[in-house]
């Protein structure tokens, strides 16, 4: 059986034809113009999918890099503070070794001993220091200042810590603590320690032989700050390989989402070139076919 092909079929398969060719035209415009392949989801369900998850992909990264960034601050407020704490005890030393000379009098002793005290003070200042408003020095208990010192000169332990770690999480199943364990430099034993060379320091009867006895305390306590120094260090390399690590997966991550999603525009432009040629070839065709009718044969 042959199926009678009649005018108005013809010119709606000419018409619903241009339609698309002129829709296809549309689109190749509008991804010159975003930039993109698709601008809505209906057009490419799987490119749509897909960028999706590759999305979720960059802003999981992003997300680390804000974390990371939080951790190189910590870290390098941190090894400025321990600088400066030693800074503080090697002064300390001197004053002692200066100290220990015969031929210090009681008043330049008893002067050392007032600088000692203002020394105890800086680093009570030291071990309060704050980075964004959180204590960096007070474990996890980030509000509450490390340390306090009373009228006489007395100095405690503020922060009530359930834990000396600060965890941030840097990477997929990676987590830095990022902070120094208050108990390695800020200790009770060294705030005793300098209140008991300043008493010395002051007091008539103390002896060069005692005044140096202090030398190898406060060695101890400078071993302690080096020590946590050296902590410190590791952590900003090791933080610094992994921000390496994630600008490298951002990189890949944002390349391989620009490739499902970003329209190629030298092929675009082909296309659309091609596409606006099939188009004007279709729409003349259409045009001579749509005017002749029947009376058209009967002239």
């Amino acid at each position: 059986m042959i199926m009678r092909v009649t005018q108005n079929m013809m010119t709606n398969g000419i018409l619903q034809h241009l339609s698309d060719g002129y829709g296809k035209i549309a689109d190749l415009q509008n991804q010159l113009a975003s930039g993109k392949k698709i601008t809505r989801p209906s057009q490419d369900p799987v490119v749509a999918t897909m960028g999706i998850a590759y999305r979720t992909d960059v802003s999981h990264v992003a997300q680390y890099q804000k974390n990371v960034t939080t951790a190189q601050k910590w870290l390098d407020s941190s090894d400025s503070a321990l600088g400066q704490v030693n800074d503080v005890l090697q002064r300390v030393r001197e004053l002692v070794t200066e100290a220990s000379n015969d031929t210090y009098t009681a008043d330049q002793r008893a002067a050392a001993g007032v600088e000692v005290d203002q020394l105890t003070r800086q680093l009570v200042t030291l071990g309060n220091t704050q980075i964004g408003g959180q204590y960096i020095f007070s474990g996890n208990d980030t509000a509450t200042p490390l340390l306090s010192e009373d009228a006489g000169g007395t100095v405690t332990l503020t922060a009530k810590m359930t834990s000396p770690d600060v965890p941030i999480q840097v990477n997929d199943g990676v987590k830095i603590s990022v902070n120094v364990d208050p108990g390695k430099v800020f200790t009770p034993s060294l705030f005793s320690d300098l209140n008991s060379l300043s008493t010395a320091l002051k007091s008539s009867s103390s002896t060069s032989a005692g005044i140096s006895g202090f030398l190898g305390t406060v060695d101890g306590h400078l071993d302690e700050v080096a020590s946590a120094q050296a902590d410190v260090g590791a952590k900003e390399d090791r933080v610094k390989m992994i921000s390496n690590r994630l600008d490298s997966q951002k990189t890949m991550a944002t390349n391989v989402m620009a490739n499902n999603e970003d329209a190629d525009y030298a092929q675009t432009i082909v296309d659309l070139n091609q596409q606006q040629n099939v188009y004007n070839a279709a729409l003349s065709v259409g045009a001579r076919i749509i005017q002749t009718s029947l009376v058209d044969f009967l002239k």
